[in-house]
């Protein structure tokens, strides 16, 4: 008898630890979870390894970057009035970049994303507004005079957004003429217009969100700029707006930052180089841009100069 109740001592004893351990390892895989998914979508280096002095070491060691991005393009740099969070693609390159200087993009303190339209990205560099630029910004040889560039991230080309009422009378750019041709003052979309189509009637606003208005509202007839931009706001009124014709240049979006942070640049583009291959470079393309339903295009080629 006594040997029968050891032993079921022992089985309930085993059954009492083996529960115990199993909801320790429950709590535990819960718990690794939870830090996962904290963690977001891109790696965050703990201890990254820099040269002394670097710009890439100077950001780290501050465990602060200002990130100059668009508010007003959906699906590429938005703040969404509800959340009041900024989203979009430009925003997970900004992401993707942190984590690689070990910042942690889910800290706003760390990683401080800062609007910036189109006409004040060079300024914001130059005075030291913001370390980097990741807004729409098309790479040129004119920008290059001014500021770096690593690069592109992606490649897309101006397209045209018109009410759905105007698909017949608006087709391609030789319909232009005589048409009050909206874009955002210092942008490529603009100057583009203004050269090459000289018989349209150039309209510049601040934001592209101020010319969608001016085009619902029919104070303008034709929105212009980069057609992944158009995209998002053709989604966010389908029954009045409509992208009509094909690209007509091709632009390419590079991060901006300060001319003399050479070192920043070529880091950069490695970093970019590494995430065309791992996979989060693809990954940022379809939290964002990709939920319409488009598929990810190849990565484009670093510049590298």
């Amino acid at each position: 008898m006594k040997l029968k109740r050891l032993l079921a001592v022992a089985v309930i004893g085993s059954l009492a630890l083996g529960t115990v351990a199993a909801c320790g390892g429950s709590k535990l895989d819960e718990k690794t979870k939870k830090d996962k998914a904290a963690s977001g979508a891109y790696t965050i280096v703990k201890d990254p390894k820099f040269p002394a002095g670097s710009t890439m070491d100077k950001i780290h060691k501050a465990k602060h970057i200002k990130i100059g991005v668009k508010f007003d393009q959906p699906g590429i740099g938005y703040k969404n009035p509800t959340s009041g969070k900024v989203e979009g693609y430009d925003i997970e390159i900004g992401k993707m970049i942190a984590g690689q200087l070990g910042l942690d993009y889910n800290d706003n303190k760390q990683v401080e994303f800062v609007e910036t339209v189109s006409k004040n990205r060079e300024t914001f560099l130059e005075n030291g507004t913001v370390d980097l630029v990741i807004a729409s910004y098309s790479i040129t040889d004119e920008r290059k005079q001014l500021v770096g560039f690593a690069g592109p991230y992606y490649e897309t080309g101006q397209d045209m957004l018109i009410r759905k009422a105007d698909k017949d009378k608006i087709k391609t750019p030789d319909d232009l003429a005589g048409k009050k041709v909206c874009s955002v003052t210092g942008s490529t979309p603009l100057a583009n217009i203004e050269k090459n189509y000289p018989k349209a009637k150039p309209v510049a606003l601040a934001q592209y969100s101020d010319c969608v208005t001016q085009l619902q509202n029919s104070t303008v007839d034709v929105l212009t700029t980069d057609g992944a931009i158009l995209l998002g706001y053709a989604a966010q009124d389908p029954d009045h707006l409509m992208v009509v014709g094909k690209p007509f240049s091709t632009e390419k979006y590079g991060i901006g930052m300060n001319k003399d942070r050479t070192d920043l640049r070529k880091w950069i583009d490695d970093r970019l180089d590494a995430s065309f291959s791992d996979g989060s470079w693809k990954k940022a393309y379809d939290l964002t841009l990709g939920k319409s339903g488009s598929e990810a295009p190849n990565p484009p080629t670093l510049d590298r100069y």
